[in-house]
């Protein structure tokens, strides 16, 4: 006769698994502060630009420096932040690429040189 072994289902006397958990969870907080941040900050550089090709340069410079700034919240601090940063900015320089397109299509010239 084989010797009974649980199944995992109830509890035995055995010591339980190891659980793992993450240094720097996510969390909804964390992405939405990220968000206003970065949303707070890109308004802030784009209001800088006098023209179309400053408004673009200028989200340019905002959104890589952004990205700096969540590369280090990747490694050092919260990820949520992080995330939520590079969210908005991504959605800022697609909203800048398409006004610089469409200022391209429609009068022929592009406009950032």
């Amino acid at each position: 006769m084989q010797p009974y072994s649980p199944s995992g289902l109830f509890p035995s006397g055995r010591p339980p698994r190891p659980t793992y958990r993450e240094p720097h969870p996510v969390s909804g907080a964390g992405v939405a502060s990220g968000a206003v941040g970065a949303l707070v900050w890109l308004a802030l550089f784009a209001l800088l630009g006098r023209s179309l090709a400053g408004y673009a340069w200028w989200t340019l410079l905002a959104g890589g420096l952004a990205w700096l700034a969540a590369l280090v919240l990747v490694r050092f601090g919260d990820r949520g932040a992080a995330a939520g940063i590079a969210i908005v900015t991504a959605g800022g320089w697609s909203i800048a690429t398409v006004a610089v397109v469409t200022r391209w299509v429609a009068g022929g010239d592009w406009p950032l040189w």
